[in-house]
């Protein structure tokens, strides 16, 4: 991943690489890496996946993790990675959008019943309001996001590191 990858906003960065070796080599050596007495991240191999994580002293809310799955080629192994919250964040954010979304609609469609019966419509003053919520959850996600990118650039380093890879 460049630098110009690694900037920029992006919700949940990912990429896909082909390699000569097979999955079984590269899993070997991700887990040679992670046994490494000063390893920079720990993880989780699993038959066809593997997670990586900041160890859990330097963790904080926003820190990212790295899923890896494997597939087997015709010419070796393709690597898909995906970097993002851990699944309690994404979650917890998942749901204030939708609360949030729901709430508009709901509001949106009492308030415009209202009108069509001539009755008052101040309840859709709450419209911005919660647009206003939605946006600055949107900024609170992308703050966490760049609080977490050179915790990011870790996890990356460490595969590349490791598969002697160019991701």
């Amino acid at each position: 991943m460049s630098n110009e990858e690694q900037s920029g906003y992006r919700v949940r960065p990912r990429f896909k690489i082909e390699s000569e070796f097979s999955v079984e080599t590269l899993k070997k050596k991700i887990e040679e890496g992670l046994g490494q007495e000063q390893a920079p991240c720990t993880g989780s191999v699993n038959p066809g996946y593997i997670t990586l994580y900041i160890p859990q002293k330097d963790q904080h809310y926003w820190s990212p993790q790295l899923n890896l799955t494997f597939e087997e080629t015709e010419k070796g192994s393709l690597i898909r990675g995906l970097y993002g919250p851990r699944p309690v964040v994404w979650t917890m954010f998942v749901f204030f959008y939708s609360i949030i979304g729901l709430a508009i609609l709901f509001i949106g469609v009492l308030g415009l019943s209202y009108w069509m019966l001539g009755k008052s419509t101040s309840i859709l003053w709450l419209e911005p309001i919660l647009i206003l919520i939605f946006l600055s959850l949107y900024l609170v996600a992308y703050s966490g996001q760049k609080l977490g990118e050179k915790q990011m650039i870790i996890l990356h380093d460490f595969i590349v590191k490791c598969t002697n890879l160019v991701i």
